[in-house]
């Protein structure tokens, strides 16, 4: 096949009708590495984005065990097992056996664990106002509805 005709059958693979700038998927793309972006510029003691949303689901539920904090954090289990371990390396969480069923670990936040997210919550605002400063009030809340609804 001469190079001529697999650059045919390429673009005749891809209709005319399909604008990749026009595409859901790719446009979440590009707003999740801006957002990435900006949070890796503001975070705090080097906390991903599933650290941080751990964290806050620790704070918001109290201690609970693994299982139910990757729930929680809409994380797997083999992620949310991943994350503890190393929030528990930083020394900002906590896990023990719990006392109902010693197979469950039950995590929960330490006191520096409090102290980190209470500045990661305060950059966490900031990270939001940059990601949503290109759009007007309402933009703002209709993105976030529409992002719930599609999550």
């Amino acid at each position: 096949m001469s190079q001529k005709t697999a650059v045919a059958d390429v673009q005749s693979a891809v209709p005319e009708s399909y604008v990749l700038d026009d595409q859901v998927g790719y446009l979440l793309r590009l707003a999740t590495q801006r957002h990435a972006a900006i949070f890796q510029a503001h975070t705090v003691e080097g906390l991903t984005a599933t650290q941080f949303a751990t964290l806050v689901r620790l704070s918001e539920n109290g201690a609970c065990s693994q299982n139910q904090l990757g729930r929680l954090a809409a994380m797997d289990i083999a992620t949310i097992k991943g994350v503890v371990d190393r929030l528990r390396q930083k020394g900002l969480v906590d896990t023990a056996p719990s006392r109902d069923d010693r197979r469950r670990n039950i995590v929960s936040l330490t006191d520096e664990g409090v102290r980190i997210l209470d500045r990661m919550i305060a950059a966490g605002r900031v990270i939001t106002e940059e990601t949503l400063a290109p759009l007007n009030p309402s933009e703002r809340r209709n993105l976030l509805k529409l992002l719930r609804k599609l999550g």
